[in-house]
């Protein structure tokens, strides 16, 4: 894995956006947790407290941790937060063009859109060399990721070898397009961007024309 030289200033990206068809997206909220369970609002219903592995209107919650909570519709998982505005999940819809990202370079050459990691909004970079995707500890915090407890690693970086930590995230979102389960190496050292990797580019057929990236879903 190589670490490139990283924008001062990032741009967010022109993003292609697709039409969805099928049953409507249900909106999810947490309310508040209490130890194992999280109190569940969905649709703008009652709110109801729901234990790990327990089920409400469609909505199965997998776990609390802290002040957020990882809910599962349709076998989408999401991390949602405490207080942050309901989140539209499942439904059954079925993506259709929504597989496609276009991206608009910067001044200096770089894709740098704005995503989602687990729910929780970011700024990407993307970066072909990257083996995975990679961030920095500090806005591993940021967005709750509990990244001591993964897999430590050791990385070669342009600042020599670096000790950190891999894990999974649930799910890692540009536009419309979304892939759940990828893998991703946490570093101690500051970054001003999320480097978007291989473990999400490798999902998609890339093409570059002009200033514009192209990302096109794999099925």
């Amino acid at each position: 894995m190589r670490r490139p030289a990283l924008p001062t200033v990032l741009l967010t990206a022109v993003v292609g956006m697709g039409m969805w068809t099928g049953a409507a997206a249900q909106q999810v909220s947490i309310g508040g947790v209490s130890g194992s369970r999280a109190l569940l609002i969905v649709d703008g219903g009652a709110p109801r407290f729901v234990a790990a592995g327990q089920t409400h209107q469609g909505v199965k919650l997998l776990r609390v941790e802290g002040d957020t909570a990882t809910v599962e519709i349709d076998g989408r998982r999401q991390t949602l937060r405490v207080g942050e505005a309901p989140v539209s999940l499942g439904g059954g819809a079925v993506p259709q063009g929504s597989g496609r990202v276009v991206m608009t370079a910067d001044s200096r050459g770089h894709f740098s859109p704005a995503g989602q990691i687990n729910g929780r909004t970011v700024q990407f970079l993307v970066d072909t060399g990257a083996t995975e995707v990679i961030l920095s500890e500090v806005e591993a915090r940021r967005i709750n990721l509990d990244f001591a407890k993964g897999q430590r690693v050791t990385v070669s970086t342009a600042n020599g070898q670096v000790n950190g930590h891999r894990i999974q995230l649930d799910s890692v979102r540009v536009g419309e397009a979304q892939i759940y389960g990828v893998s991703a190496i946490v570093l101690p050292q500051p970054m001003p961007a999320v480097l978007l990797g291989n473990t999400f580019l490798n999902r998609f057929q890339m093409q570059r024309t002009n200033d514009q990236l192209t990302l096109e879903r794999r099925y």
